[in-house]
C-alpha cells in the first residue's frame, strides 16, 4: 500500500534519521548532495567546508531536503521539504554544534563500533567546518508498506 505520511509521522522520519539528500539551486545549475544532519524544531543543523554547495546556498538560499527510511524495496518511508538556508555564528553556531554532535554521539552509542559514524568517533565535525541550518517551511511524506496486502487486478477476458 502506497500512501501519505501525517504530520507526526514526517517529523518521527526527521527525527530518526541522520542522512539526508540536498538540493541546491543557483547559476542556472542544480546541485543535489548527501549530508549527515541533526533535526530540532523544524530546523536541520548540518556542517560543511568551503565548496559548491555552500557556495550555491550563499547565492540561492531556498533549498529542498529528502530524507527516507528505507526497509525494503516496498517498505519505505521518504519526506520531502523546502526552507531556508542560513550560515550560523556565534551563539547560533555554538548552538547548532551542540545538537549535531548530541545526535552523532547519541546514534554511535546505539550502534556497533563500525556503525554508521565509524570515522566520526574522534572529530565528528571539523574544526574549520561551516555550520548552517536550514528553516522547514513545507513538509510532504509519502510511504509504501509491502506488509499491507494490495487487492489483486482483475483480468478481464
Amino acid at each position: 500500500m502506497v500512501g501519505k505520511l501525517s504530520p507526526d509521522e514526517i517529523e518521527r522520519v526527521l527525527a530518526n534519521e541522520m542522512i539526508a539528500h540536498l538540493g541546491c539551486h543557483a547559476g542556472g545549475r542544480t546541485y543535489v548532495v548527501p549530508i549527515t544532519y541533526a533535526y530540532e524544531d523544524s530546523y536541520i543543523y548540518g556542517h560543511t567546508s568551503e565548496g559548491l554547495k555552500l557556495a550555491m546556498m550563499r547565492e540561492n538560499p531556498e533549498v529542498c531536503v529528502e530524507v527516507e527510511k528505507i526497509e525494503g524495496p516496498a517498505n519505505w518511508r521518504s519526506v520531502i521539504a523546502w526552507g531556508t538556508f542560513e550560515e550560523l555564528t556565534g551563539p547560533d553556531a555554538a548552538h547548532a554544534l551542540q545538537v549535531l554532535l548530541e545526535r552523532y554521539f547519541t546514534r554511535q552509542a546505539n550502534s556497533t563500533p563500525r556503525g554508521p559514524l565509524g570515522p566520526h568517533r574522534q572529530g565528528a565535525v571539523h574544526p574549520d567546518a561551516h555550520l548552517y541550518r536550514i528553516h522547514l517551511t513545507e513538509k510532504t511524506g509519502r510511504f509504501e508498506d509491502g506488509e499491507r496486502k494490495r487487492p489483486r487486478p482483475t483480468l478481464v477476458r
